[in-house]
């Protein structure tokens, strides 16, 4: 863990006639706490001391007094003084012996246990793998540490490709029950692969959610990161719905589905995951009557196995959330640990429910596998994107499974900028770097892991988040938070390890503040980074949009997300008005139209002189949007970026984002199926069909291809220039 806060940090001993604050100050620092930062370059700002001690509390240190911060600076330096490994060490392939063995003193001998189980004696020439490393130094001092021994660098991805960004709850098909699922899913791939070229399809994050009524329909505040949500399994495509008894049940449920189906792909109603699930957890539990054959039982077997533990706690919290409430800080007390005696006779007396659970992971673990098969099989050199969220609930399974590691009092957001001037709370508790390192960093080992069974490409939400975090004290405003600093050279090693044993793409959604250098090191280690059209600008020049020349190579391009306006509403500048509908603006609805205009009409001059707009429209911006959102993607294709993303609502003029940041029930976070431009509901099937988006799709064909094209046929220019910042 980084042993400094932003403005460096002295080492010196702790002298009782110094100031109290010269202590704390230095007592964060070498706990990587940060008591100043840097909202913009020219600005700097402190924290205030109270959110530095409630930091530090949550990190175990008491801070509470003048004598407390000097006894406890005391007992930190002679720690780093005395010790002779760090807890973790990180040794990239090819570079020299990390400075934690290098600094080592002369005569010490060190012992290694290799991740396969085989000692050795030095760390010369050890496979790439996490092993234990221990020091005898000759004055009878014994360390021990977790060794990360990691490829330089991620491989890229094979070749430059486009590919569609979708939130898959919005992608109806005629057989989907009410929401998108994963058999939506690999019809999509199919489709896209086969007929287009395309490359990828990046989806939300399908991570296991809050059960209970009304669920928080926000796929990034799930219950666990570590399981997907059986919510999205396609239930006629398990092996034992063939053989369900009761058909008459079984055949009530699907038409109950259907009139669910219905209401949202033609009567315009929400998207009810509620509902959805009600009837999904019916249907399993008929299918999960049926027994599994011995090929099938060995699968499952297999993976019980291989997730352990983990997969045990998930179940064992979703069992018991079904009898005492989703929040477990408020089930009895023996069952808030999930290691006492009380849960575990509550998990036998419950074994029924636990199985179950266990089950339905297993089986939304096999059709995410199918869907990346679909995708590769259709040509797809990546496959599907999956996304990582930046954390979990405080009430759900990861945070009740893996208390030790999780900050209590704590939530992460972001500090105030430009854009919010309150700052943001996401409501989510962090992750305790000394304690990650203590163990190696097994949980963010094991998240990875888990999810490179069935991803082509991992997308990290806030993937500034592995080198620091905004934590904010319950109870306090986002704005009396601090940065606490992560070891992001062993998260970075963990990452690049694992996607290389998969032969993974990694992206990192690195929009908004990014601290110095932090770019720069993500695309070092082959992380690729996250460039949208609209923030791409001269910050540091003339302020204009950022000429194609001049984007990174090292990106996923895009026009929009899912927090953004959609294209067609960027261009017609429809999402100013909703805005206002809503009472979001901070200024007056003419100002606020008018840069948007201007800001439209500047990025629409630059596509018309780079001769983009093939039929250029005579009126205002927007008044020929299909051609101007066409033109818009030529030029992301006449960007250097290895892969380009289309907005799968874009393909149909979709004028609604799928989440509104800083609305709550004032607007349909999360329950919106993709729509036309009349905001008519689109079902996969009169999607794929739509002209509108084969022609959008068409731009990304090479000039003389037919039918399919393939991912390696679009090249990128062969000249660029230096990158243009991010700024949101």
């Amino acid at each position: 863990m980084a042993a400094a806060h932003d403005e460096g940090v002295s080492r010196s001993g702790a002298d009782p006639s110094r100031p109290a604050g010269v202590d704390l100050s230095r007592l964060a620092g070498l706990h990587g706490v940060a008591t100043s930062y840097r909202p913009a370059p020219d600005r700097s700002a402190t924290v205030p001391a109270s959110a530095v001690v409630a930091v530090l509390a949550a990190l175990g240190v008491d801070a509470s007094t003048p004598d407390a911060v000097r006894a406890a600076l005391a007992d930190r330096e002679r720690e780093l003084r005395e010790r002779l490994l760090p807890p973790t060490v990180v040794q990239w392939a090819g570079d020299e012996s990390p400075a934690a063995l290098a600094g080592l003193p002369d005569g010490t001998r060190l012992r290694v246990e290799t991740e396969e189980g085989e000692e050795r004696d030095g760390t010369a020439d050890l496979p790439t793998g996490v092993h234990r490393v221990t020091a005898l130094a000759p004055d009878g001092r014994t360390g021990r540490a977790h060794l990360i021994v990691a490829p330089s660098r991620l491989p890229g991805p094979p070749g430059r490709s486009h590919g569609l960004l979708v939130q898959l709850y919005s992608l109806l098909s005629r057989r989907s029950w009410g929401m998108g699922d994963l058999g939506d899913l690999g019809e999509l791939a199919g489709w896209a692969g086969r007929t287009n070229g395309a490359g990828f399809i990046q989806v939300n994050p399908l991570h296991a959610a809050v059960p209970g009524a009304p669920t928080d329909p926000s796929p990034y505040r799930p219950s666990s990161r570590r399981f997907p949500d059986p919510v999205h399994l396609r239930v006629e495509d398990i092996p034992e719905f063939a053989y369900v008894e009761d058909r008459n049940r079984l055949h009530t449920l699907l038409e109950r589905a259907g009139r669910l189906r219905a209401d949202v792909l033609d009567k315009g109603a929400l998207i009810d995951r509620d509902a959805v699930w009600e009837l999904k957890r019916e249907a399993l539990e008929l299918v999960l009557e049926v027994p599994l054959g011995p090929g099938r039982q060995a699968a499952y077997d297999d993976f019980r196995t291989t997730h352990g533990k983990a997969l045990d706690d998930h179940a064992t919290w979703c069992a018991l959330a079904e009898t005492h409430g989703s929040d477990w800080h408020r089930w009895p007390d023996g069952l808030r640990d999930p290691g006492s005696a009380a849960t575990a006779r509550a998990r036998t007396g419950l074994a029924d429910r636990v199985a179950f659970h266990a089950r339905l992971a297993w089986l939304t673990d096999g059709q995410l596998r199918a869907a990346q098969r679909v995708a590769r099989e259709a040509g797809m050199p990546v496959g599907i994107v999956h996304d990582l969220a930046v954390g979990v609930h405080p009430g759900g399974a990861d945070a009740w499974a893996q208390q030790d590691v999780f900050a209590a009092g704590m939530s992460i957001g972001a500090p105030p900028d430009a854009f919010n001037a309150r700052g943001q709370d996401w409501g989510l508790p962090p992750w305790r770097p000394d304690r990650l390192a203590s163990c190696g960093h097994a949980p963010y080992r094991d998240l990875l892991r888990a999810f490179f069974r069935y991803a082509g490409a991992l997308r990290i939400d806030h993937v500034m988040g592995l080198f620091r975090l905004w934590w904010v004290p319950r109870g306090g405003a986002p704005t009396e938070g601090t940065y606490v600093r992560y070891d992001a050279d062993a998260m970075l090693a963990l990452l690049v390890l694992e996607a290389t044993r998969a032969g993974a793409v990694v992206i990192g959604e690195d929009l908004g503040t990014v601290e110095p250098g932090v770019r720069e090191t993500l695309q070092r280690r082959g992380v690729l980074g996250t460039s949208v059209l609209w923030f791409e600008r001269d910050w540091e020049g003339d302020g204009r949009p950022l000429p194609p020349e001049r984007w990174r190579t090292d990106c996923l391009a895009t026009a929009t997300t899912h927090d953004l306006p959609s294209t067609a509403a960027r261009l017609t500048g429809d999402h100013v008005g909703l805005r206002d509908r809503l009472g979001l603006l901070l200024r007056p609805v003419a100002e606020e139209r008018a840069e948007a205009t201007a800001d439209t009409a500047q990025w629409l001059a630059l596509l018309g002189s780079l001769g983009l707009l093939h039929s250029p429209a005579a009126g205002p911006p927007g008044s020929d949007e299909e051609e101007e959102i066409r033109a818009v993607h030529r030029f992301l294709l006449r960007t250097p970026a290895r892969l380009i993303g289309v907005w799968l609502p874009d393909g149909v003029g979709d004028r609604r984002p799928q989440n509104l940041p800083g609305t709550w029930d004032q607007y349909p976070n999360w329950r919106l199926p993709i729509a036309d431009v009349q905001g008519r509901p689109v079902s996969l099937e009169d999607l794929v069909a739509s002209p509108r988006l084969r022609a959008l799709l068409d731009v990304l064909r090479p000039a003389g291809a037919t039918g399919s094209c393939s991912a390696s046929a679009i090249t990128a220019p062969r000249t660029r220039g230096p990158r243009g910042g991010s700024l949101t």
